[in-house]
């Protein structure tokens, strides 16, 4: 990479590879037998990294995540149903505003951005409001990089009689969930994240029952995902125009994730990064936004230094001309900055970020972090 392509350190779009984009340069037909088989080997890759095969659809959408979100919400949520948001971060505040656009009822629980929410906190607010029938939550906030603890907030969920929709846009494909032991309605992700494709396509794992009932209930005709998935059964293609380059970049990206060793695999390279990049910005002075037993391996969130020669814009664009782009904050009350763990990126990278993050910092004569 040169500094004319640095390295992505955010928490998507990110870093691939020269495979992966070299896999865009071939144009497919939208209607071609090939580009249909490639869709249908792409749906069932993925459910297999949900061991999801038996219980779920996985319902591709063009668009970016949110994209998906949205039409997760509309149609798997009845137009009489209500929501219980749960928020400690930027994200979750977004999946609220979701439900509000969409005329979703909805309630949210929030908690504080460095603190995860707990299957008590569920159980209490499910007892207390009946009338809720869906819960909604995101798994790894990337506005701190805090996991939630889903399994317990599943269990809960599913112990109550009530429909749990998991934004897992930063987490699957690194961090493990089993659609076997973890109760879910929707999980939602997106092609340019852990799995390492391209931005441009979202993908909704939804319960195959939860699916067959959700006729009439899309405020949208770009975003149902019940009739997405009926036309896709029925003739093998996509119902408008498809990503097709996407498409392609993932399907060359889900190769490389089964030869690095799949699920495991990532994982372990994302918690090396992760542990490089905190240990090595450590020895620099930088205090983590999160305590280690909440921070998942997928972006850190560091105070910005103290030193009044900081400015985060000017750190920003010398940091990007040595060859790595930072992420900004996402706080309000503490000024911070975030460094992506993720992408087609290993320890060494990591580790000469930092050594860019330290020059960078000399060069501003920042001396108090």
């Amino acid at each position: 990479m040169t500094t004319a392509a640095p390295l992505l350190l955010t928490p998507g779009p990110l870093t691939t590879s020269a495979r992966t984009r070299q896999a865009m340069l071939v144009d497919w037909g939208s209607w071609d037998e090939g580009f249909n088989q490639l869709t249908a080997s792409l749906c069932e890759q993925l459910l297999a990294i949900l061991h999801g095969s038996d219980s779920h659809h996985c319902v591709p959408l063009q668009g970016s995540g949110t994209f998906a979100v949205e039409a997760a919400i509309g149609t798997l949520v009845p137009r009489d149903g209500k929501v219980l948001v749960l928020i400690n971060g930027a994200y979750g505040k977004r999946l609220a505003k979701i439900c509000e656009v969409l005329g979703r009822r909805y309630v949210t629980f929030e908690t504080a951005e460095d603190q995860p929410t707990t299957g008590a906190d569920v159980e209490r607010l499910l007892q207390a409001d009946p009338s809720i029938t869906h819960v909604a939550l995101i798994h790894c906030e990337t506005s701190t990089g805090i996991l939630n603890p889903l399994a317990d907030i599943a269990q809960v969920t599913a112990r109550q009689g009530k429909r749990l929709i998991i934004d897992a846009m930063s987490s699957f494909g690194a961090l493990p969930i089993d659609a076997r032991q973890v109760p879910f309605d929707a999980l939602i992700a997106a092609s340019g994240k852990c799995l390492e494709g391209v931005p441009g396509m979202g993908l909704v794992f939804a319960r195959k029952d939860a699916l067959a009932q959700a006729a009439g209930n899309s405020h949208s005709l770009a975003m149902d995902l019940f009739d997405q998935h009926s036309y896709m059964t029925k003739t093998g293609q996509w119902r408008f125009t498809p990503p097709t380059h996407v498409v392609a970049a993932l399907h060359e990206a889900l190769l490389q994730y089964a030869e690095e060793g799949g699920l495991p695999a990532r994982h372990q390279r994302y918690a090396d990064n992760c542990q490089a990049l905190i240990e090595a910005m450590a020895a620099l002075g930088f205090r983590c936004f999160l305590p280690a037993q909440i921070q998942a391996p997928i972006i850190v969130t560091f105070h910005a230094p103290k030193d009044p020669h900081y400015q985060f814009k000017t750190f920003y664009e010398r940091v990007k001309a040595k060859g790595f782009i930072l992420y900004p904050g996402k706080l309000t009350e503490v000024e911070t900055f975030r460094v992506g763990c993720i992408g087609h990126l290993n320890p060494a990278e990591m580790q000469a970020a930092v050594a860019a993050i330290a020059q960078t910092l000399e060069e501003m004569h920042v001396l108090e972090i």
